[in-house]
């Protein structure tokens, strides 16, 4: 069936400024709805208040507004453009909150603007928590015993009956906004105060506790036929009481048996009908024992989640721009799969491999802050590493983190750190292993899946045979055992003590080299026709793709995080394009799945890769491009410039010596001291340069309090 023929103008609700929960995944969202909508001939009228995305930049859609996301403003603009519908599943809970406050006020009844993905009905039936229980009650699912409160007194009187630690939801919230974990009288007077406060409508769920249970996502699409498909299925390396935001996750489920799977799924289609989802995709959220194998659903969410991003990259299947697609009337089995050509949409993807997603934390830029993870969601970016096994795409991950490039290092090892959530237990359950703790043991600890603590267990196993090494030459087999189990060069030289070029000399002699295969959403059943690749040691290296324009590389700015976001994201893609204009052959290098940049159909070829000197050099070699764009993803790829340079490869725009000029603000401070000579108009404060301490306090003596404190090449 086609789309529907009285439908010409469709209003599209962004998500707002990027904020911890609702970032940089719904203008990827937002944007390949804009994409989609447009290609079918509709007008698109985008309202959104960010200037850093690619979402708003004119050509993405018919007509843009930023402006607040707020009803007199948006209806202002519904009253002069008329739209017949509001799509607002693809802008994050502000676009659903607003779609609810537009439909609770009258004014698309009063304009004659329709709902499309999710009408008003099936919103509250999700995000009101005491109305989603009711329909979990109908179709026999279970869930945490729990009681919405709606004031100060009726929650104290919950807290007696439930028992502690106490779970608190907040209605209509996102990432977890408001709520946390109460585990005295104390902390839950002090956070319920603070949840019903966050709720729009001064609602919170308190639950009792599933900590230590295993949690999983689906996340789900249905058409109007009812042709229902899983999309992804993604497991959490956390367990309950971690947000999903914060947890390390893993693509697809590896823990869950057949059976298990298979009746989650059917119970996620009862759910998805019984809300009443006629049409495009939703996140449904479960807890498994451990030990029983009783399921509860945690909660749902009627629209593209933060999730969907992530499932989108990982599978290669476009969630936001098909839940676009069905909301204006098409079909699953009408769409085709962008990946294969050939295949419809209604095929749920296979994966033979594995993700992992890895989040970015920015506790290090707020001195004093509590290290803590709970329900409340607190990273500020996410990774994904690709690999054939779990251990291939953990390892890959760390590394695209930058900052752990070197893998699962040695740190001083706490035995609290490993018993508390925080951004650093991964690292302590690595160093847990090397102290002798056995897996049963951090398992009672952490109440973390015994299987992937094997994984980790295994990891640090091999690094003692690594380390054994040194001193001798490496063996073929001993290196390549080492680069499927997703050790970096920089890790295997760490654990020989010597340089990470000695060790990629090594596995240049031997032939130890990637080989690059295609995410094409049908595990190999099917030829893929898009060009996105993972690099993996269980494949065999195969000569690229041959185009008949020259290679140029961009360089993407990996995970998002404090002084270096979206904005670096909507350069790369600005960037693909122009350059494409230019009859080059576009190749983006990139670690982030949350971001437009790394959208299989951004530039002509894309490598989910991390942004390491090793990983970087290797698509090079394999590419011979005419050179790569440093400038565009931040400091990033500024960092990256110079070794890919003296390993040969060709940097395009600003040369290492302008960037050198630009980043040492020594050398900076001078140019513009000795430019001031002749041009009065340039100044510049008085500053110096510190190596010690010594020096720094002798500046200061000089110029005097207050002094900023500047370094070189870092960024925010």
């Amino acid at each position: 069936m086609p789309r529907m023929a009285d439908l010409r103008k469709v209003l599209i609700l962004g998500s707002g400024p990027i904020i911890i929960g609702q970032a940089c995944e719904f203008d990827y969202s937002g944007t390949q709805a804009c994409k989609a909508l447009m290609s079918e001939g509709l007008e698109v009228i985008l309202v959104n208040s960010n200037p850093a995305t690619i979402m708003t930049d004119p050509e993405i859609s018919t007509r843009v507004y930023i402006e607040p996301l707020t009803v007199p403003f948006v209806e202002k603009i519904i009253e002069r453009e008329r739209p017949d519908a509001v799509i607002p599943t693809l802008g994050g809970q502000t676009a659903l909150n607003l779609a609810l406050q537009l439909a609770d006020q009258g004014i698309l009844n009063r304009y004659g603007v329709r709902l499309l993905g999710a009408d008003p009905e099936v919103i509250r039936a999700a995000e009101d928590r005491e109305v989603f229980r009711r329909i979990l009650d109908k179709v026999g699912a279970k869930y945490p015993r729990s009681e919405m409160v709606r004031t100060y007194q009726q929650a104290m009187d919950v807290a007696n009956s439930l028992g502690y630690p106490l779970i608190l939801r907040p209605n209509y919230t996102l990432g977890g906004g408001g709520g946390g974990v109460a585990y005295t009288p104390e902390e839950y007077e002090r956070m319920i105060m603070r949840a019903l406060k966050e709720s729009p409508t001064s609602e919170v769920q308190v639950e009792e506790s599933i900590l230590g249970w295993k949690e999983f996502e689906l996340e789900v699409m249905r058409d109007k036929n009812g042709t229902f498909v899983i999309i992804c299925s993604i497991e959490n390396f956390d367990p309950c009481g971690v947000h999903t935001g914060d947890s390390i996750t893993v693509a697809p489920q590896q823990t869950l048996t057949d059976r298990e799977y298979q009746a989650m799924r059917d119970e996620a289609r009862k759910i998805i009908e019984e809300v009443g989802l006629a049409t495009g995709g939703a996140n449904i959220q479960f807890a498994v024992h451990p030990q029983t194998g009783d399921r509860v659903v945690i909660e749902m969410n009627p629209r593209v989640s933060r999730s969907s991003a992530l499932a989108s990259k990982a599978t290669g299947f476009p969630i936001a721009k098909i839940a676009a697609l069905l909301a204006v009337g098409y079909q699953l089995d009408e769409i085709r799969n962008d990946i294969t050509k050939s295949t419809p949409s209604c095929y749920e993807p296979a994966l033979d491999y594995v993700v992992t997603k890895i989040p970015r934390f920015a506790f290090e830029k707020f001195p004093g802050s509590q290290d803590a993870l709970t329900t409340q969601m607190k990273s500020v970016g996410e990774v994904m590493g690709i690999g054939r096994t779990f251990k291939e795409s953990l390892q890959k991950a760390v590394s695209s983190l930058e900052n752990r490039v070197e893998g699962l290092a040695p740190i001083p090892f706490s035995e609290k750190m490993l018993a508390h959530p925080n951004s650093q237990r991964l690292f302590h359950i690595a160093q847990a292993f090397r102290e002798g703790w056995t897996v049963a043991q951090v398992a009672a600890v952490t109440q973390i899946t015994p299987w992937f603590l094997e994984q980790v267990e295994q990891i640090v196993k091999f690094e003692t045979d690594l380390a054994q090494t040194k001193g001798s030459e490496l063996t073929h087999e001993v290196l390549l055992q080492a680069k499927r189990l997703g050790f970096s060069d920089a890790a295997i030289a760490r654990l020989r003590e010597v340089k990470p070029q000695a060790v990629r000399e090594s596995r240049h002699k031997f032939g130890v080299r990637p080989g690059y295969s295609q995410v094409d959403t049908c595990a190999g059943e099917f030829k893929s026709e898009t060009p996105y690749y993972y690099s993996s040691y269980w494949a065999k290296p195969q000569a690229p793709k041959a185009t008949t324009k020259p290679r140029a590389v961009i360089l993407g700015s990996g995970p998002n995080r404090i002084g270096q976001g979206i904005e670096f994201d909507y350069s790369c893609v600005r960037g693909v394009k122009r350059l494409q204009a230019e009859g080059r052959h576009v190749v983006m290098i990139n670690s982030n799945p949350e971001t437009v940049s790394t959208d299989y159909d951004t530039s002509d070829e894309l490598y989910f890769e991390p942004l390491t000197e090793e990983s970087v050099i290797e698509i090079m070699d394999r590419l011979q491009p005419e050179g790569f764009v440093a400038q565009l993803g931040g400091q990033t790829p500024i960092n990256l410039a110079a070794r890919l340079v003296a390993a040969g490869h060709k940097l395009l725009g600003s040369s290492l010596e302008a960037i050198d000029l630009a980043e040492d603000r020594g050398v900076f401070a001078r140019i513009c001291t000795e430019l001031g000579a002749t041009i009065p108009a340039i100044k510049i404060p008085a500053s110096g340069m510190a190596g010690t301490r010594e020096e720094a306090l002798g500046i200061v003596a000089r110029i005097g309090y207050p002094v900023i404190c500047r370094p070189s090449y870092v960024l925010g």
